[in-house]
């Protein structure tokens, strides 16, 4: 097969829970652990971050990775999902993986993953410790995909466990309260390994420090870091807990024997982008109108990010808005403006609400606008109704920002 077919393979085969829902979430690590073995444990070969969390996860990886690069060393990134390639997902100094990699790995093991019955998730985890192990690279930021105690990556030994913050995203899989989610996040710390929280709730605290006394595991706080003036290319106003979650895994790395400078950790603050290609946090498309894209897509993400908005300089704010068709509207759409002109569309996977649908549920909540066919067509229109001084944003899902950037 070549790449594209791989692709497909590896797309249309298996289930993959961005795309299906619960049909692609595993219930234990053994088909992981199979591969891993299968493979013969190349996650053994290098050092590892292991992040969890509902929101920030994504970006503060992105900024771990960038500092690790500016201080010399050669660095493996797991992401999920990616936006506009899959090879986003497994990327060494901040380059994608070659398409020759993705296709050699699925053919040298298709019969040992079909006879398994691995799900997408699990063999795109093999290929990128596969990789990392291939390329020699000193240590890997490694981003959970869903939960943490469950998640296919959760077979590492990291040198520092990280969970950025809780919130309700996924219930139908990680628990309907905080403390039962922060559970499942949680389980990613392991014996003795160093473990940062970088926000945390009333709920939440006492059931990370159960855990980390359990397992013997030292416990940092991200909001206790004593330089709080640090400032990076990522423009969101909420990257600064991720900055702070940043360093303070940086200040504990260096506790390990890593060689990082100040001006290490201020560089990479400041080329983040440059250095690992990240795409969708607050990234600003166009000018005249002005057109900022964002992936958050829960409630927790969404105040942050429409907080911000709100302060900006526009006379008339356009947003162009899907989800997927098992979102809680309820906790997300009460946070949307109503003095906004809307365009309502479908993210082109299985997954996504029907436009029509989401118009009638957004109006419940006086959420008014047109409905299109297509996330294309919607963008094309607001930029087309747009005046130069006017704003669009264009969000809800992470599905219909790869469609946009």
């Amino acid at each position: 097969m070549d790449y594209k077919n791989t692709i497909n393979w590896m797309f249309s085969q298996l289930p993959m829970y961005q795309r299906q829902g619960n049909t692609a979430f595993r219930k234990d690590l053994t088909n992981s652990i199979a591969l891993s073995k299968h493979l013969n444990f190349p996650e053994a070969t290098f050092k590892t971050i292991h992040v969890a969390g509902t929101n920030g996860k994504g970006s503060t990886s992105h900024i771990l990775a960038s500092v690790l690069q500016e201080a010399g060393y050669k660095v493996g990134l797991y992401t999920s999902p990616h936006l506009k390639d899959f090879r986003e997902r497994v990327k060494i100094n901040g380059k994608l993986i070659k398409k020759i990699e993705v296709v050699n790995f699925i053919k040298n093991n298709k019969s040992f993953f079909e006879s398994n019955n691995l799900s997408f998730f699990e063999m795109t985890v093999g290929l990128a410790f596969d990789c990392f192990a291939n390329h020699k690279v000193d240590i890997a930021v490694v981003e959970v995909g869903l939960g943490g105690r469950l998640d296919s990556t959760n077979i590492i030994t990291p040198e520092v466990s990280i969970i950025t913050n809780i919130g309700y995203d996924h219930t139908q899989f990680l628990g309907e309260t905080l403390p039962e989610i922060a559970f499942e996040k949680a389980g990613i710390i392991k014996n003795k390994v160093p473990v940062v929280i970088g926000e945390y709730q009333a709920e939440t605290l006492p059931v990370f420090k159960k855990i980390a006394k359990e397992k013997a595991s030292p416990l940092f706080l991200a909001t206790n870091i004593e330089n709080n003036s640090y400032t990076s290319d990522l423009k969101g106003a909420y990257q600064v807990h991720n900055i702070k979650t940043a360093i303070k895994t940086i200040e504990v790395l260096k506790t390990k024997g890593f060689v990082i400078s100040e001006k290490n950790i201020q560089n990479g603050l400041q080329k983040v982008v440059k250095n690992t290609g990240l795409l969708g946090r607050w990234q600003v498309l166009n000018n005249q109108p002005k057109v900022i894209c964002d992936t958050a897509h829960n409630a927790e993400g969404l105040r942050y990010v429409l907080k911000q908005l709100q302060e900006e300089k526009f006379d008339l704010l356009h947003i162009v808005l899907g989800v997927v068709n098992d979102k809680d509207l309820t906790s997300v759409l009460p946070l949307f403006p109503k003095n906004a002109r809307y365009y309502f569309c479908k993210p082109n996977i299985p997954r996504g609400l029907d436009e029509f649908e989401f118009q009638q549920q957004c109006a419940k909540y006086q959420l008014i606008g047109n409905a299109y066919n297509s996330v294309e067509t919607a963008y094309k229109t607001a930029l087309k109704n747009a005046a130069k001084s006017d704003l669009i944003y264009v969000g809800g899902s992470t599905f219909v920002v790869a469609e946009v950037v």
